[in-house]
Order: structure tokens, then C-alpha cells, then sequence
């Protein structure tokens, strides 16, 4: 792609993963915090790919996520202003290994393929800036310094003592011009209260945003000098991705993937060039959130005169300081105080404020007895439309199935399950063995066990139906994929 000489090309990279165990229950496994909806209705990822896209002269940017977000990824891009007219590239990790090798593999890939001295701008999809013009000044000035080879990070001057953020101790100044850029001297891991205190006071600390800004010349340099072994093992699954030009569906090789050691690109990375006279830190002077707690998100909703603040329909009775997000129901409190209350449609937290970080341990014990809540919404949503379970038991379980316009399931069958299917609106398509035949609104059909069946939706409008399933064993995991236009099928 051309560019004017002297222009300094910059390649955002989003970096959208992670379970977001502190925001449980609206962040799950397969739906975490970068795509959980804030009090405005629109979401994190959304939001990070609106400031991406607004910055002077981006053209292309690339998003290192989990295959099994792509869909939803691209769905969230969709509508944003001037994302149709931009390149994009999706490199899909078939399960999370940490920033430190999402980084170095992203960096191979734009070295091959984009540029190498093309400056990436690696920004985390859960972070909340709403400065867009004091962020684009800051990424100016990173820019400018990352085309001389330099790794800068950017750092957000500290409004109070906070024990939750990592640090970063700034040097000598390096730019004159604003924002400013020091010498990052040292990054300091989550500090305890009286330090941070002491950070704060001393005036050259910054809290370490990390957001990224390099070229991938030398960001690969600097794994090679100071984690050889994670260049190493992303190498082979990077060397096996393919060229932009076939399409924005990148897909890592699991067996290529799986030696990348879990590792962030601090530990491996930032902090040993840090050391080395490496690394630059630009002082941010926009407002930054990394949403890391429901006091977080709290603090996004206007409060009332009693503290109280929240989404959804509530009553507040005697209740002062409490955040209640309501879901389908209406939510009374009476009496209470610093209280955060979350309501979905199938788990309820309950926490005081000053317990918010032990949420992820509520995740913790939901994996240790095999619950699905830590991984699953009611509502669940897939590259087709989406499915809500409505009941289960013994032998069964009802689902509701919305299916998009043009939309298909997989080509599938079931070893221990029959469905039963009843057309609530919409025209189904359905496949059945050999047969392929029309359903429509009031209409229903069978699938016995064994049999290779597809729903698909030939209309113009939303495919709404009710799925009864029965038999002896009625997990997501009981299906075989015969033929999926999402990429889905086991061959």
C-alpha cells in the first residue's frame, strides 16, 4: 500500500481475550469482558476499535483473539463509522496463551506481511479511553518515537494510591515536545498501599496502561534478545499463517500454538529492555479505565443523592452506596449499604465493595464443581444467531433458537439425542438424512438420533423456533460436524 514519504504508518493491533473472572456474571468464558455491554449499551472491544479507527491515516489494523470470538468480533466492527472501508486481519488463537506470544506472533505476521518498519499500536480490547484527542496526541508522539526503533509504552500519570495497577518509573526526558517521554527506568508489579502511596508523592511513577506502541523490527529484536524462547516456539505458527489477500480469517495451528509459553509481554519482554535503556514511556494525559472490578463499572452510571447507581429497573428503599445491575427482572433492595448487586438470568452476585477482587474466586469454585455458569450464559450466542436454554432436567432440555436471515447450522448429527422443533416465526429450511424440506410458523418436525440434520433460515426475517431435546446425555459436546460455513467442521 502506498504512502506518502515520511508518513509514519501506523497498524493497530487489538488484543481481545481473556475470561474477565472480576466481572462475573456478565463476563464468561466464551463471552468475557471485552464484549459485555457498559452502561451506554455499547461494548469495550467496540469501543477500542472506534478509537483505533478514528486515529489520523490508519487504513488497516489487525485483532489476535480466540477462534471462538471471531464471529462476535466482526459483528462488533460491523457497524462502526469507516470500519468497511479499513483492512482487516483476524489472527485466531485457538486458545489463550497470554500477550507475550499474541505479541511476537502479530509482530511475525506484520513483519511478512504488512511492513516492518509499519508502527504497531497494540491496545488491549477491555480498556476505556474517552479522550480520543488527548489519546491520539499521545500516540503521535509514541509513533514518532517507535520509527527510531525504540519499544515505548504509554503510562497514565496516577489520580490516587492504587494497589491494582502495575507501575512504571520514569527516567530522564527524552522528547521535549507534549505529551512527554522518559526513559522507563523500571516496571514495578502491583505495588501494596503504602508503597503506592510513596509512588504517588515521588511524582516520576506512572501506572502501566499496557498499551504498546512498536515496529515490528523491533519488537522481534527485542524477544530475540530477551525471550529467545518465546520467539522461538510462536515462529513455526506464525511462518504457517497466510497472506492478508486470502482473506481476513487467519487461523493459528493448534499443534504449531500449543509449546508458546503463557507468558505476559512485561514479564517477557518489557521489563529485561526496560533495564537495558530500551523502553520509552509516553505520559498519557487521557483518561484511562481498565474496568478491572464492578466498581468500575459502577462508576460509569450516574449516582442519586444516596450514592446509588445501577442499569435496569430497581427500587431503592434505606439503600445508599449500592450498584444494582438488573437484568429481565426488577430489583428492590431495603436497608443496605456498599453493595454491588448483579442479576442474570441464571446467577445473582451478591458482594460488598470492599470484597469486589474475590469475585474471580466465585469462578474459581464454579470450575471446581464443573458449573457451567463460569463459561456459559443463558443465552448463547453463535455465529448463526443465538440459543437460550429455557429449562432442563432429567432427559431433557428446551431451547429457544433465533436464527439471523441467510444464516445455517452445521450439517450435524447426534449420538444420544433426538429434537423435536416447533416454527415460532420465520421459515425454516431443514435438512434431514436425504430430505430437505420447508417449515413453517406453527409448523413442526423430528430429528431422531443418529440422523444428519441442518437448520437453516431462507427469509428475510429472524428464524425463531423452540428445540425440545431428549435423551440420555444432553451436552453442547454430543455433536459431529459434517459440513459448517463457519469453519466449525471436524472434516
Amino acid at each position: 500500500m502506498a504512502r506518502a514519504k515520511g508518513k509514519i504508518r501506523i497498524v493497530p493491533v487489538i488484543l481481545s481475550g481473556g475470561a474477565g473472572t472480576r466481572l462475573w456474571p456478565l463476563s464468561r468464558e466464551t463471552a468475557p469482558k471485552p464484549s459485555m455491554p457498559l452502561p451506554d449499551g455499547e461494548t469495550l472491544l467496540a469501543k477500542t476499535a472506534a478509537r483505533a479507527l478514528a486515529l489520523p491515516g490508519v487504513e488497516e489494523f489487525v485483532t489476535v483473539t480466540n477462534r471462538e470470538y471471531y464471529f462476535h468480533t466482526r459483528d462488533a466492527y460491523g457497524g462502526l463509522h469507516g470500519a468497511a472501508a479499513m483492512r482487516m486481519s483476524f489472527l485466531l488463537e485457538p486458545f489463550g496463551r497470554n500477550t507475550g506470544p499474541a505479541v511476537a506472533l502479530a509482530a511475525l505476521w506484520a513483519e511478512a506481511a504488512i511492513a516492518k518498519d509499519a508502527v504497531l499500536l497494540v491496545l488491549p480490547a477491555d480498556h476505556l479511553v474517552r479522550n480520543q484527542r488527548a489519546f491520539a496526541s499521545a500516540v503521535a508522539q509514541a509513533a514518532r518515537i517507535a520509527a527510531t526503533g525504540k519499544l515505548v509504552t504509554f503510562g497514565i500519570a496516577p489520580e490516587r494510591a492504587e494497589t491494582g495497577f502495575g507501575y512504571i518509573e520514569c527516567g530522564d526526558k527524552v522528547a521535549k515536545s507534549k505529551p512527554p517521554a522518559f526513559r522507563a527506568r523500571r516496571f514495578v508489579e502491583k505495588p501494596p498501599l503504602a508503597r503506592a502511596k510513596r509512588y504517588v508523592a515521588a511524582g516520576n511513577y506512572v501506572w502501566n496502561s499496557g498499551m504498546f506502541c512498536f515496529t515490528p523490527a523491533a519488537i522481534v529484536d527485542a524477544f530475540a534478545r530477551h525471550a529467545p524462547d518465546v520467539l522461538a516456539a510462536v515462529r513455526p505458527a506464525a511462518n504457517a499463517l497466510s497472506s492478508p489477500e486470502k482473506g481476513p480469517m487467519l487461523e493459528i495451528d493448534a499443534k504449531l500454538f500449543d509449546p508458546a509459553p503463557n507468558i505476559s509481554l512485561d514479564y517477557a519482554v518489557m521489563e529485561k529492555a526496560a533495564k537495558a535503556g530500551q523502553v520509552v514511556v509516553v505520559r498519557g494525559a487521557f483518561d484511562w479505565n481498565d474496568i478491572g472490578s464492578w466498581q468500575a463499572v459502577a462508576d460509569l452510571a450516574p449516582a442519586d443523592a444516596q450514592g446509588n447507581h445501577g442499569q435496569g429497573e430497581r427500587v431503592a428503599i434505606g439503600t445508599r452506596r449500592t450498584y444494582v445491575n438488573a437484568g429481565d427482572r426488577l430489583v428492590a433492595t431495603v436497608g443496605v449499604e456498599d453493595l454491588v448487586i448483579v442479576d442474570t438470568a441464571d446467577a445473582v452476585l451478591v458482594a460488598h465493595r470492599d470484597h469486589l477482587q474475590r469475585v474471580k474466586d466465585v469462578v474459581g469454585e464454579l470450575k471446581a464443581r464443573g458449573h457451567d455458569s463460569y463459561r456459559l450464559h443463558k443465552t448463547v450466542a453463535r455465529p448463526w444467531g443465538a440459543y437460550t436454554v429455557l429449562q432442563e432436567g432429567p432427559g431433557f432440555k428446551i431451547k429457544r433458537i433465533e436464527v439471523k436471515s441467510g444464516a445455517a447450522l452445521s450439517l450435524q448429527l447426534h449420538h444420544r439425542r433426538s429434537e423435536h422443533w416447533v416454527v415460532v416465526a420465520g421459515l425454516a429450511k431443514v435438512t434431514r438424512d436425504d430430505e430437505i424440506f420447508e417449515v413453517a410458523a406453527n409448523g413442526s418436525t423430528y430429528i431422531p438420533v443418529e440422523t444428519r440434520h441442518r437448520l437453516e433460515n431462507p427469509g428475510k426475517e429472524p428464524l425463531v423456533m423452540i428445540e425440545v431435546q431428549c435423551g440420555d446425555y444432553l451436552g453442547e459436546d454430543d455433536i459431529v460436524r459434517y459440513d459448517d460455513r463457519y469453519g466449525r467442521a471436524q472434516g
